[in-house]
Formats: structure tokens, C-alpha cells, sequence
């Protein structure tokens, strides 16, 4: 993965720098490796980068993004949506879907059947 930073801009009263990249990739990267090179790149924690988004241009193996990388984790959690914190953490996707029961795991129940019940007539019409 090749990864260029376009932009770079110190935000002090957030406690962030604001990054813009560009990825060159046969398709699009996964969220977990971006995060993971930015980190290095900006040599600190990964706890501390969260990509706000990712996009890629059809027809084209060019992909843009956002990151945030921040001075302090705690900071981060405080500041960024709860979305792109879920969306930047698979290890708590993961737990919680160890939580959820497996629909698929389930032994198979039939269900009862009803006894069918008898057409209803039509009522006769009377001749008057």
C-alpha cells in the first residue's frame, strides 16, 4: 500500500492533527490496515488515529481519505462520533457479536400444524 499525504493541518484546540491522504491500491483498502500505516507514518499509537472516511473513485485504484490523529486516546474518545469510533475499532464488533446468540446454532423447530378447517359455504341466496 502506498500512502501519500496530501494535507496536514495542526488543530491545537481539539489536540489534533487533521490529515488528508491518498492511497494508491488495486482496490480499496480495509479501514484497519489505513489506520495501522497512518500510525506508523505519523509514528504514534494506533489508539490514537481514526479515519474518518475512506473513497474511492470508480474506473480508478485511487482512494482519499481523512484521519484524525490525536495528541491524547482519551481526548479522541470524547471528541470523535460514536460511529467512527465503532467503525475504527473492530476488536469490540467482534466481542459483540460473540455476545448475540447465533441464529444458526439453533436446533430447527417445526413448527405445529393446525388442522385444516372445512371451506365455509356460500350462503344460498333466496328467491323472492
Amino acid at each position: 500500500m502506498k500512502l501519500e499525504l496530501t494535507s496536514t493541518k495542526n488543530n491545537p484546540i481539539m489536540g489534533r492533527k487533521e490529515l488528508i491522504f491518498r492511497i494508491e491500491e488495486l482496490s480499496t483498502p480495509r479501514r484497519a490496515d489505513v489506520r495501522r500505516e497512518v500510525a506508523v507514518m505519523m509514528r504514534t499509537d494506533v489508539d490514537k488515529v481514526y479515519i474518518r472516511s475512506l473513497t474511492t473513485t470508480s474506473g480508478t485504484r485511487v482512494t482519499t481519505g481523512i484521519a484524525h490523529v490525536y495528541n491524547d486516546a482519551a481526548k479522541a474518545l470524547k471528541v470523535e462520533p460514536k460511529h467512527i469510533v465503532a467503525r475504527n475499532n473492530p476488536t469490540e464488533k467482534a466481542e459483540n457479536a460473540e455476545e448475540t446468540p447465533n441464529l444458526e446454532e439453533k436446533p430447527e423447530e417445526k413448527p405445529e400444524e393446525k388442522p385444516k378447517e372445512k371451506p365455509k359455504e356460500k350462503p344460498k341466496e333466496a328467491d323472492a
